[in-house]
């Protein structure tokens, strides 16, 4: 069903530790973004977590990896086997050089070249799978493939990104930093994937700002928040299967986010704030202004996920947009309001103000529709 690239022995044997790394983890600057996404905002604020060593993802690695061995899940030395589609990856390879375990991935053959070539660089051994399960996409073809590695390395550890609650627990020093640099917050605009930083920041900034709302973004084509699944080309959020780290209880509204419109929303940050990333920068970026806008005098504030550099062939490419008909000039410029989730198939940017766990309400009850 599936089969893998080749692969590097080093990636399996022992590393030395490098703790010293731990001191690059996390303190990335809040920026103001007033860029037309499309048009004129009072603006927001975003954490950059492009810039730090690793990734934003580095702090859910590290934590998961020493919340292991605390409990001996984890060995000295023993490799990490994960799937990925890219971005934790690079925070398990800070993780694995600072902590001293060989790191072993699982991608698809959607991973670009360039990421590819980075996780070889960081000294990961990675393995692709090379078409999606007929059920669970391209995530449950990797995690069949994770099974085995699993059994031909004795004494490997999975974190298990989407279900390990050390996920969430690895971003409290995100939670920490935005309450250090904000004075106020009312509106927190997260992308979801594993729900691990949404789940993991929303309760101390909550202690903090009680009254503090949660707008999640996901993709069209995901099912976390209980529309069907469907192929996804935008990565990095979204999910073909249903991560238990995501709290549901914890969101006030859930906005679903085409290519289009992240598309659009990342060339115009790069054009007028400089700063912008991937697929998930431009989601919440637009939803980010799309609340400060409909809530004057709000404090609103996200997190860019990743920068640019990733996408230079994707996102930022007019071939690869014109490939995969993607028009940034027929991007909306508001989202279309449904009742709740199974109410209609979101192909664009969609809003729902009713969030439920869809394993958990499998008969969905219509909510009130909750237009601005």
């Amino acid at each position: 069903m599936t089969t893998a690239t080749t692969t590097t022995e080093a990636a399996t044997v022992g590393t030395a530790a490098r703790p010293e790394l731990l001191t690059l983890l996390g303190r990335t600057p809040l920026v103001r973004v007033t860029a037309g996404l499309p048009g004129p905002h009072p603006g927001f604020w975003a954490k950059l977590e492009g810039l730090a060593a690793g990734g934003m993802k580095a702090r859910a690695a590290v934590s998961m990896l020493l919340g292991a061995r605390e409990r001996g899940e984890l060995r000295p030395g023993a490799p990490v086997v994960e799937s990925t589609s890219g971005t934790l990856g690079i925070g398990l390879a800070f993780a694995g050089q600072a902590l001293g375990h060989p790191v072993v991935l699982v991608g698809d053959s959607e991973l670009e070249p360039s990421m590819r070539q980075l996780l070889r660089s960081h000294g990961v051994r990675l393995e692709l799978v090379d078409r999606p399960a007929p059920r669970g996409g391209w995530q449950a073809a990797r995690l069949a493939r994770l099974r085995d590695l699993l059994a031909d390395l004795p004494g490997s550890y999975w974190p298990d990104q989407y279900n390990n609650p050390d996920n969430s627990t690895g971003y409290a020093s995100l939670a920490a930093e935005i309450i250090a640099q904000l004075d106020h917050l009312d509106v927190l605009v997260c992308s979801v994937g594993t729900g691990g930083h949404s789940g993991g920041i929303i309760g101390p900034l909550r202690r903090r700002w009680p009254a503090l709302r949660m707008i999640g973004v996901d993709a069209t084509g995901s099912t976390i928040f209980g529309q069907p699944a469907r192929p996804r080309l935008m990565r990095g959020l979204g999910s073909s299967i249903h991560p238990r780290n995501v709290a549901y209880g914890a969101f006030d509204e859930v906005h679903w986010v085409g290519p289009a419109e992240a598309v659009d929303s990342c060339r115009r940050l790069a054009r007028e704030s400089f700063v912008s990333g991937g697929w998930s920068t431009g989601a919440v970026a637009r939803v980010a202004a799309w609340a400060a806008r409909v809530h004057p005098g709000a404090h609103v504030a996200t997190v860019f996920p990743d920068g640019p550099h990733r996408y230079l062939g994707t996102v930022y490419d007019e071939d690869f947009a014109a490939a995969h008909g993607i028009d940034p000039s027929s991007a909306a410029r508001r989202p279309m309001e449904i009742p709740y989730p199974q109410a209609a198939e979101a192909t664009g940017w969609a809003r729902c103000v009713r969030v439920a766990d869809p394993l958990a309400a499998r008969r969905p009850a219509t909510c009130q529709e909750g237009a601005r």
